[in-house]
This record gives C-alpha cells, sequence and structure tokens, in this order.
C-alpha cells in the first residue's frame, strides 16, 4: 500500500511538474529576476544620477518643486531616494473637474540633489520582470488567477516530490557526471534539496499573498455582495479632510522626518503624502520604508498636520493574523534584505529555476529513449521538446533583447517601454520558431550561444551607449551598475558553458552511433567468413 502511494505521488509529481513546467519556469526565472528590479530600472534610465543620500535635503527640494509646480493639487505624493533607486520622485493629482472624480497623477523624476527635473528615457525597468512574474502581461485579475494556480501547482509538485524520494536527503550527496539522465537526475535533487526551506516559502507566501482572491469563500459569508467593506476594515484608508477652502502655508516637511521616524524607533520615510497642500486642513502622512522590517504594515504611518506640523495619528497596533499575513508577504518579497541577503534570494531563485527545468528534461529525456533505437519522434514528444528550448534557453535570450532594446531604441520614441517590452515577446516568440525548424540539439545550442553572445556584449553596448561603463563604475565604486555589467558577463559565460557542453554530449552521441553502425556490418561480416 506504502508502494502504491509513493508511485501516485510520482505520477502526480510528474505531471504537475510537466504541464505547468514551462509557465513555473517563467514565473520563477522572472521573479528571481525581480528581487534586482531597483537595480535594473537604474541601469535601463542611466540618466538618472545617483547622488549621496540626504533625505532632509531631497525633501526640502521636492516641496521646493511641488509648491512652484502644483501648487494647486490635491494631493503630493513624494518618493524619497535610497541606495537602490537614486530618483527622487514626484507626483500630484490635479483637483477634478466635477465633485466625485479622481484626476490623474501627474509624475517627474527629479535630480536628488539639485532638484532639477531629469528626463530620463521612458521604461518599465525592472517592473517588468515583477509585474510579469504575477501578472503574466495578462488583463486583470486572469493573469494573477493562472499564476496563482501555478503556484498551488508547484507547492503539490514540492510536497509529492518530498514524498517520492525515500532516500532524498542521501541523494543530495550523490552526484554522478556524464551519466546522462542520472546526472540530471543527480542535479534536480541537489538543487532541490538544498534550498527546499526557500521553495517552500517562496510558494506557500505566494498563496498567502493571494488568499482572498483564490478563497473567498469566507469573505463572502461575511460581508456577502460588498466585499469592498472588506478591504477597508482590513486596510483603513487615511482619514483625509476635505479642504476648508482657506489658503494656509505648508509646514516645511523635512524636519517632520525626524518625528517620524521617533515614533518608529528609528525607522526611515519612504514616502509622503500631502492631501490638500496649501490649504487650512492640509494633512501630511509619512509611511515607513519597506527596507527596515520583514513584515510589511500598511497601518505603520504617521500623520501630521499640514500647517501646524503636529503628530495627529500614530501607528496602531497590528492585529495578530495581519502581521502573520504581512511577515510572509515581506519574506516573499524581500525588502527588507540587504545587499549579501537579496543575492542569497537571488541564488536561491535561480535555484529553483534549475530545479523546474531539470525537471522537464528528465521527463523528456526518459521517454526519449524509447523511441531511440527507431529514431521517430511522437508528435507529444516533439511539442515538448519544442517548448523546453523556447521556455528555457528562448525566454534567456528574450531577457537579453530586454536589455538590448533599451538602450538602441531611440530615447524619444513615443511609446518607448511599449516596445522594449515588444521586443522581449517578439524574441521569445521567434525562439518557438527557431526550435520548431531546427533539429532539437542544434537548436539548444544556437538559442544557448546567441543568448551567451547577447549578455555577454551588454557591457560593450552600454559603453557605447552611456557614460556609466565599467571603466567608470568600478573605479567610482558604483556597485549597482557596475554589478549589473557584471552579472550580465557571467550569464552570458554561463550560457556559452552550456552550449559548449549541449555540443559536445551531441558529438559524443553522434560517435558512438557511427562506432555502433560500423561495427554492426563488420560483425556479420566475419560471422559469415
Amino acid at each position: 500500500m506504502k508502494e502504491g502511494f509513493r508511485q501516485a505521488m510520482a505520477w502526480l509529481h510528474t505531471w504537475a511538474g510537466l504541464v505547468f513546467g514551462w509557465l513555473l519556469f517563467a514565473i520563477f526565472l522572472t521573479g528571481t529576476l525581480a528581487y534586482f528590479k531597483d537595480e535594473t530600472s537604474h541601469w535601463m534610465q542611466p540618466e538618472i544620477p545617483a547622488r549621496p543620500l540626504n533625505a532632509e535635503a531631497s525633501l526640502t527640494l521636492a516641496q521646493t518643486y511641488l509648491q512652484q509646480h502644483a501648487a494647486g493639487a490635491s494631493r503630493w505624493l513624494i518618493d524619497l531616494p535610497d541606495a537602490r533607486d537614486p530618483g527622487l520622485g514626484v507626483r500630484w493629482q490635479p483637483v477634478p473637474a466635477r465633485p466625485g472624480e479622481r484626476g490623474q497623477f501627474i509624475s517627474k523624476t527629479l535630480d536628488a540633489q539639485t532638484g532639477a527635473e531629469v528626463q530620463a528615457r521612458e521604461s518599465m525597468g525592472g517592473e517588468f520582470f515583477y509585474r510579469f512574474h504575477f501578472q503574466l502581461q495578462m488583463p486583470y485579475p486572469w493573469g494573477r488567477w493562472l499564476s496563482t494556480i501555478a503556484a498551488m501547482v508547484m507547492f503539490v509538485a514540492l510536497i509529492t516530490g518530498i514524498i517520492t524520494h525515500k532516500k532524498i536527503f542521501k541523494d543530495f550527496f550523490t552526484f554522478r557526471p556524464r551519466k546522462g539522465q542520472r546526472s540530471w537526475l543527480d542535479g534536480h535533487n541537489a538543487v532541490g534539496v538544498l534550498v527546499l526551506p526557500f521553495h517552500l516559502m517562496i510558494t506557500y507566501s505566494s498563496l498567502v499573498i493571494f488568499m482572498s482572491m483564490v478563497m473567498p469563500a469566507s469573505i463572502l459569508a461575511s460581508y456577502g455582495n460588498n466585499v469592498r467593506a472588506f478591504y477597508d476594515e482590513v486596510f483603513p484608508a487615511a482619514n483625509v479632510p476635505e479642504p476648508a477652502g482657506q489658503p494656509a502655508t505648508l509646514a516645511p516637511l523635512a524636519p517632520l522626518l525626524r518625528s517620524a521616524s521617533e515614533q518608529w524607533s528609528g525607522g526611515h520615510v519612504g514616502r509622503i503624502s500631502v492631501n490638500n497642500p496649501g490649504d487650512a486642513n492640509a494633512s501630511v502622512v509619512m509611511s515607513r520604508a519597506g527596507s527596515d522590517r520583514v513584515v510589511n504594515d500598511a497601518g505603520s504611518a504617521v500623520t501630521f498636520n499640514g500647517v501646524s506640523g503636529q503628530i495627529i495619528g500614530t501607528p496602531s497596533q497590528q492585529p495578530m493574523a495581519m502581521a502573520v499575513a504581512g511577515s510572509f508577504y515581506g519574506l516573499h518579497m524581500g525588502h527588507f534584505a540587504g545587499p549579501v541577503l537579496r543575492w542569497l534570494y537571488f541564488i536561491c531563485g535561480l535555484a529553483g529555476t534549475a530545479m523546474i527545468g531539470t525537471g522537464l528534461v528528465i521527463w523528456l529525456g526518459k521517454r526519449q529513449l524509447k523511441h531511440a533505437k527507431s529514431g521517430v519522434m511522437p508528435f507529444e514528444l516533439r511539442l515538448v521538446q519544442v517548448l523546453n528550448i523556447a521556455s528555457m534557453a528562448g525566454l534567456m535570450t528574450a531577457v537579453a533583447v530586454f536589455f538590448w532594446a533599451n538602450r538602441l531604441l531611440p530615447v524619444n520614441l513615443a511609446g518607448r517601454a511599449d516596445w522594449e517590452v515588444n521586443a522581449f515577446f517578439i524574441a521569445w516568440g521567434l525562439s518557438v520558431v527557431h526550435a520548431m525548424l531546427r533539429p532539437a540539439r542544434k537548436a539548444w545550442v544556437e538559442q544557448l550561444s546567441l543568448g551567451a553572445a547577447l549578455f555577454f556584449a551588454v557591457p560593450a553596448l552600454n559603453g557605447l551607449t552611456s557614460s556609466y561603463h565599467l571603466g567608470v563604475t568600478v573605479p567610482a565604486g558604483d556597485w549597482v551598475l557596475a554589478g549589473f555589467d557584471l552579472t550580465c558577463l557571467g550569464s552570458g559565460l554561463f550560457l556559452a558553458w552550456a552550449a559548449r557542453k549541449m555540443q559536445r554530449a551531441g558529438h559524443t552521441v553522434n560517435v558512438k552511433k557511427t562506432a555502433r553502425e560500423t561495427t554492426r556490418p563488420i560483425s556479420l561480416e566475419q560471422g559469415a567468413n
């Protein structure tokens, strides 16, 4: 009975991994890249200069700019720069023409040292990878539903994988190189066990984040059709007073930073919201930076009277249920992580991506052996073969094309950010066509080689199209921009190594096949003599 149960779990593990494997590979890879989304955005918008951090000076510059350009707005939003995102972001919402309407925000990026407007190129930057990994570039809410279902399947695959492998921890210390399928299985087990706690955490936390969407039964039972009331109760909006219609001078915002920090026992302000600026009923809401702590707490803001500067609202005690949910959210997003821990997140994410990829290769390899003698590949196996190539080698090449598009597209091109994304999907689509038209091993080698060349050339392309190349960033100690270029070099070397290994493996297979075909007629001839 136990063996039958384990076999059932193995069947579920195999087919769950196959059906959603290609989608999970894309979700894991883009999610892993999203851990450095701020650094990626900085590289893709090199016009925004990195300056020494001075929160009070930056806030004063932002307030001066908004008073000059958006004095009559109904709301201001200010995003302070940090070590990862150097831009001083300001947004304002004009007063709506009609009561009840909500005006569109106008956004600008300022130099954090001078307060001058920065004309940065239009780009989604690292935000594209972050959005894609849970929305899949699909309309709301279908992308979120699909990615959440994939996360459920991933969680099932992890549990069934643990049950299936009786000697999973023993196999972790076993790796047999150059053994074909055995080597792939050893690698699959190793990366699976090495970061198993991370896999379980990242998968389960993704389900917690969208729990209200995928399991709404309790919400519907308590609130009926008024689901909005649930969200208003869980995430209460700040009490925004109506404008008094009496002009008043807004208090200087910079001195309020210290008062807010004291409320958080030394925490840092990430965003400032000013309601009704220039009105007697102005209020200032200072929200804590997400990098300060693991637990995400939307209710930790400090509210000030915008005219007198006195505190009128302090952080409330977070309910235990919200603290638990906020902990899972914080662990999943990794905003609290410093450089070393963020790199650990990145490496663990790559290990998860590799685990999915090796699983897809193992599934196909086992079934290809049955048709090795006939040399005829069934349609369904050929389809899996094509999808494996395009979903792995093709996707990595598309990521490199995305970076190339950022540097090659004209800076003033209309809809420039959309064209960067279009270049990504066009390259990914062409990889599918290429995999269909070429023999499998050649398609692997060619796509991996192309991806290696594109990644390896990114630093050179950056040097030709901007002034922030490795010869400048490394001596200056700008490890955000230098790290991006060096990571691209490392990615290119890895893909080149993978292409070389694939090519050599194909050469070995051809030599063995030729030897068998040559030996067989000779043996027959000797038997006849």
